[in-house]
C-alpha cells in the first residue's frame, strides 16, 4: 500500500468517530444550552471524538476487523460517557 492509500485507509477508519463526535457535541450544546453554557464546543467535541476513536481501535483489536455493530454500539456509549464527563463531570468539580 502506498502512502496515499494508507492515508485514505486511516481517514476512513476514523471517520465514524469524528462524525459522531462532532454531531453529538453539537446536539448536546443545543439540547442542554443553559447547563453547557460555560463549556466550549471544541473541547467537548474533541473528548467525544477521542473516546469514540479509542473504542474503534479497541474493537479492531478485539474482533480482528473493523465495521462490527458491537464496536459501533460501544462507540455510541463511549461518546455519551465522554460528553457527560467533559460537559458535566469536569465543570462541576472545584
Amino acid at each position: 500500500m502506498n502512502p496515499l492509500g494508507a492515508f485514505w485507509h486511516l481517514t476512513n477508519f476514523f471517520a465514524p468517530a469524528v462524525g459522531i463526535g462532532l454531531i453529538a457535541a453539537s446536539l448536546a450544546k443545543l439540547l442542554w444550552r443553559r447547563e453547557l453554557k460555560t463549556v466550549r464546543w471544541w473541547p467537548l467535541s474533541l473528548w467525544a471524538m477521542a473516546g469514540s476513536a479509542a473504542v474503534l481501535v479497541a474493537g479492531l483489536v478485539a474482533f480482528g476487523r473493523d465495521g462490527k455493530m458491537a464496536t459501533y454500539g460501544a462507540m455510541v456509549i463511549a461518546c455519551a460517557l465522554c460528553l457527560w464527563w467533559a460537559g458535566f463531570g469536569r465543570s462541576r468539580q472545584g
